[in-house]
């Protein structure tokens, strides 16, 4: 009964930026477990980022590297995903999930985790 709406996508030079919203409705936004997974074409679904709804924050090795940054914003029901320094590695179709369930620090990255999942939108980043 979760529904995600992604957007934000679109198509961007390398070492540009993008912001990728995901709207949450159906629920009450301030329980669930956010994350960003991305899957190129051909390849397998990867994770991204994630925020739990107490605030904890897992990250992939580019978020690491601090080009991306996940956030939430519970009074608009919203979570983002802040993309800088965009390479053409970065393409992909970039799709929130969300789950009411508990998570911890190995299992907020596994795709498995969670339950409602959103349509999706495209990154293209061109060289």
């Amino acid at each position: 009964q979760v529904q995600l709406v992604e957007s934000g996508g679109g198509l961007v030079q390398a070492g540009g930026s993008l912001r990728l919203s995901c709207v949450a409705s159906g629920g009450t936004f301030s329980s669930y477990n956010m994350g960003w997974f991305r899957q190129a074409l051909g390849a397998k679904r990867e994770f991204v980022a994630a925020i739990s709804r107490s605030g904890f924050r897992r990250w992939s090795a580019d978020s690491v590297k601090g080009r991306f940054t996940i956030s939430r914003d519970n009074a608009k029901n919203t979570v983002y995903l802040q993309m800088n320094s965009l390479k053409p590695e970065d393409t992909a179709v970039y799709s929130c999930a969300a789950t009411t369930n508990p998570v911890n620090s190995e299992i907020i990255e596994i795709t498995e985790t969670y339950d409602y999942w959103g349509q999706g939108t495209q990154v293209t980043v061109s060289s």
